[in-house]
């Protein structure tokens, strides 16, 4: 069973019963993934953002988007409208994909993995987990990596409040610590 359909069928009923919802259009949903990688080292290195492209679109499967600084900044050396970093918004099929290979393949490659930290929301039922390398993913081979990035990965729910979004999320399969 895929993730949307577990959704459906597990956590809308449960969502329902223990968040006394009268409608199933109550219950939140996983609205988009959101996964950006910043790449400090392209002001000295040219090709660094082309391959953390490359290694983002190998882990989403989806082509990302080059994002731009949005002011200049003198200490790190950063002008307005500079190629920073990248991401990738995923929906509908692909997001259900990211996460399922997420919460079941990469996250326990972690090192002492204990589960992700439970702070993270943003207090609107949004969820972040930053991530300090992309190996965790069985996609890159270890070999054609030409350097160790972290990234961010943030989860966009319909949900009101930290609860229901936790709900949700753990309910889908995301691991808390506990």
């Amino acid at each position: 069973m895929n993730l949307k359909e577990k959704f459906n069928k597990e956590v809308v009923p449960a969502m329902m019963k223990e968040f006394n919802y009268t409608s199933v259009m109550q219950v939140p949903k996983l609205e988009k993934i959101v996964i950006n990688m910043s790449v400090a080292e392209v002001k000295d290195n040219s090709k660094a953002l082309i391959n953390a492209s490359n290694d983002l679109m190998m882990i989403a499967g989806q082509k990302p988007i080059i994002t731009k600084a949005k002011k200049s900044i003198a200490a790190f050396k950063l002008r307005e409208g500079m190629d920073i970093g990248c991401k990738v918004t995923l929906r509908s099929k692909k997001m259900y994909d990211f996460a399922t290979r997420l919460f079941n393949v990469a996250l326990p490659r972690v090192r002492d993995f204990k589960g992700v930290n439970i702070k993270s929301f943003d207090g609107k039922g949004n969820y972040s987990i930053g991530i300090k390398e992309q190996l965790i993913f069985p996609e890159l081979e270890y070999d054609k990596v030409d350097k160790v990035r972290g990234m961010d990965v943030i989860f966009v729910t319909t949900a009101k409040t930290d609860a229901e979004a936790k709900a949700l999320l753990s309910m889908l399969g995301l691991p808390f610590s506990k």
